[in-house]
């Protein structure tokens, strides 16, 4: 008769895993947190280098040593979430603006002297710009509720006016002191920042100072900005 087969009875080798501990699972999830913020803070970098490159270059890169003549803001204001509405009486959210430079002035319906002399120097100044014309838009708010004569309605082809309250416009824009809004042409630039005043009372003499600091905001944000929103 054959033997039959033996069996060694030896213990079973088991590798046990033990949990993780809480205080570990915590600081997993810590550096996962900031892996994620400093990944989120390199995107945002890389895409707000473009707009701070041209500001810097505009604002602190001038090898011709000349002033700009506007008054540069700081610290520049955003467009407010505003609701204005347009001649016709349709709703207007103000931040619909924005992904264009703007040359904004600011008057009553009935239109004055400077409200006028203002009209025509925002359509010279844009014109003047050639080529670049088409990434300056040309903006009028009007701050009362006086109704727009039918005699300037050649006056605002191409522009986008606006009415809305003056108290909504003056937790925006800002005169100097001892001017009033509607003294000034004001920019805002294509992410909805104002950030520069020209001089109260500007005339037709002072007009080619403001164009050469448009030529040159234009030129500094060339490379990021184009034009249509």
């Amino acid at each position: 008769m054959s033997r039959p087969p033996t069996f060694d009875d030896q213990p079973l080798g088991l590798t046990v895993h033990s949990m993780p501990a809480p205080q570990d699972l915590r600081h997993s999830a810590a550096v996962q947190t900031r892996i994620g913020r400093w990944k989120m803070l390199l995107v945002l970098s890389v895409c707000a280098a473009p707009v701070i490159a041209s500001y810097v270059t505009y604002y602190l890169v001038r090898p011709d040593g000349r002033r700009n003549f506007g008054e540069l803001i700081t610290p520049q204001r955003t467009l407010p979430d505003l609701q204005a509405t347009e001649l016709n009486g349709t709703p207007f959210n103000l931040q619909a603006l924005k992904g264009q430079w703007l040359l904004v002035s600011v008057g009553g319906g009935a239109c004055d002297s400077t409200c006028g002399r203002y009209l025509y120097l925002q359509r010279q100044l844009r014109e003047g710009l050639g080529r670049e014309k088409d990434r300056l838009d040309r903006v009028w708010l009007i701050d009362d509720a006086v109704p727009v004569g039918p005699e300037l309605q050649s006056a605002l082809t191409a522009v986008t006016v606006l009415r809305l309250p003056r108290a909504d416009l003056q937790r925006w824009l800002e005169p100097v002191s001892g001017a009033e809004l509607r003294d000034h042409l004001y920019v805002v630039d294509p992410m909805g920042n104002w950030m520069m005043r020209f001089p109260a009372q500007l005339d037709a003499t002072q007009a080619a100072q403001a164009k050469r600091d448009l030529e040159r905001l234009l030129r500094a944000s060339a490379f990021w900005d184009k034009p249509g929103r």
